[in-house]
């Protein structure tokens, strides 16, 4: 058995090998539950058409599972130990996802309370941590302190929220939403936290897996229920042309090694860590259009073939022109933006030939369209770049 380390102390940037701990793996498999919970949701709202209704309540929740995921993710990379009261806090945070993901059916009817309770709860592990931080690391305890009140002041204001009439007006959420994510710029004035650049840019693959996880999950339990109507060469072209547009976004995104760029462009890391809210939302989106579409293959639903077919190109074509925008400005990107603009546009095109092609074989004309953009991705890759392991 590993000892404990008990120092709360910054970590060494150019320490080699900075890998993810089994702590924050077991922490990023509480969110499981909550994207599971949201893509969902999402796709039981376009299967009966009511898409246009739940795209917001979609996104706020996103947002919440996400901005906690961050919030301890980027700590951790800065002020890892690992003893008891640390493991603690973490499971106190830990406890907070799970009652995040008890009030997302809630949420999307538009009752939050459950998910600021679950919110609330996982404000108070990490701001503990925070304050921790603050005692034991003197160089650091102002951006620290800043963390702690910051994030404390904020949550008053989403847990006051709920005493408002049906928690208040929509624009209230994204101002609060706003105040939340001005604190780390606001606390970083002081100096940055010693985040680990390499350890980040796996901490982001690795929840990039879970959601790409949630979405093979999403097809296969869909695929399980229409198995019950009866096996069709729809639903078999459906479930491959899925699994084939997952394997190519798996292998774009990590065809790019994050880790080189955010060692030497750490001014743009909060334009990479927060743009990846986009990216990840809509890893979660394709997954439930992807059980929209093997639901449309053995049931009658009420969405039309178009919309089916926009709920899987929409958010790809988001993932496509986020992948190389965030990319670009850390390095030479592999991915060329005119051959990711074309793609993203054609995806989007398919939407327009859905009635008349179908939607088995319009998701076959998205898995060729990202496999031909990765085969031109792959070609221009210089010998020993990139790859999976990279990013």
């Amino acid at each position: 058995m590993l000892p404990l380390r008990s120092r709360m102390g910054p970590r060494d940037l150019g320490e080699p090998h900075r890998a993810s701990s089994p702590l924050e793996l077991l922490f990023d498999l509480t969110f499981v539950a909550a994207v599971s919970q949201v893509a969902g949701r999402l796709a039981h709202a376009t299967e009966e058409a009511h898409v246009g209704g739940a795209i917001a309540p979609f996104l706020m929740v996103f947002f919440a599972i996400w901005w906690a995921w961050m919030n301890f993710t980027w700590f951790a990379s800065a002020y890892d130990t690992d003893d008891v009261l640390y493991r603690v806090m973490t499971f106190v945070q830990m406890a907070g996802v799970l009652v995040l993901a008890a009030g997302v059916p809630a949420a999307f009817d538009g009752d939050f309370t459950t998910v600021t309770i679950g919110y609330l709860v996982m404000r108070v592990g990490l701001v503990s941590l925070w304050v921790r931080a603050a005692v034991a690391h003197p160089a650091g305890r102002a951006t620290a302190l800043r963390y702690a009140a910051g994030l404390s002041v904020v949550q008053v204001f989403w847990v006051s929220r709920l005493a408002l009439p049906d928690g208040g007006p929509m624009w209230l959420f994204f101002v609060l939403a706003a105040l939340d994510l001005s604190v780390p710029l606001i606390a970083e004035r002081p100096g940055m936290t010693t985040w680990h650049p390499h350890h980040i840019a796996e901490r982001y693959g690795l929840f990039t897996i879970i959601l790409l996880g949630e979405s093979v999950l999403a097809a296969t339990n869909a695929v399980q229920d229409a198995v019950a109507h009866g096996v069709s060469g729809e639903l078999v072209t459906i479930a491959l042309a899925g699994l084939a547009i997952l394997f190519a976004l798996w292998w774009l995104y990590f065809s790019e090694p994050a880790g080189e760029g955010l060692e030497r462009r750490r001014d743009r890391s909060f334009i990479w860590g927060y743009g990846h809210y986009l990216i990840f939302a809509a890893l979660a989106a394709i997954g439930a259009g992807l059980e929209t579409a093997v639901v449309s293959a053995g049931d009658h639903i009420e969405a039309s073939t178009r919309t089916v077919v926009a709920s899987v190109a929409v958010p790809i074509a988001v993932v496509l022109v986020m992948l190389w925008a965030l990319h670009a400005p850390l390095r030479r990107t592999t991915i060329r933006p005119e051959l990711i603009g074309a793609t993203a546009v054609l995806i989007l095109l398919t939407i327009l030939a859905a009635p008349t092609l179908g939607v088995a074989a319009t998701l076959i004309v998205m898995a060729v369209l990202l496999s031909l953009l990765l085969a031109a991705t792959l070609t221009r890759e210089a010998p020993g770049a990139g790859g999976a392991g990279s990013a």
